[in-house]
């Protein structure tokens, strides 16, 4: 969990470029590190809990189930559950998430 979350990738395969889905799941209390993904659009859809996103450039955001969240490639983004019970979402890279294009810039030191 040294991301800050717990991930389970859904589809990632080199034989569909265009996209790749995985399951996020957020404990509460915990803000995943900051980090971008260069070259990848992602999109969060918030499957159940609650939390508040930050992407580089905008206002800080409060999301709930069904909310779908656009970050642009190469933005910074990092969210929080603030609620009482796991924050899940999917993560919806497009083209297909490569782990060669996750930076972490977060300052905090990793654990």
């Amino acid at each position: 969990m040294v991301e800050g979350c717990f991930i389970l990738e859904s589809w990632n395969s080199p034989d569909d470029p265009a996209v790749s889905v995985a399951r996020a799941r957020v404990e509460p209390g915990v803000t995943t590190r900051l980090h971008r993904l260069e070259g990848i659009v992602e999109r969060y859809l918030i499957l159940s809990g609650k939390g508040i996103v930050e992407v580089a450039g905008l206002q800080s955001k409060a999301v709930g189930v069904g909310d779908v969240v656009y970050i642009p490639a190469g933005c910074g983004q990092r969210i929080r559950n603030h609620g009482e019970v796991d924050l899940v979402f999917l993560a919806i890279c497009s083209p297909r998430f490569q782990a060669s294009a996750y930076q972490d810039i977060d300052t905090a030191p990793l654990t």
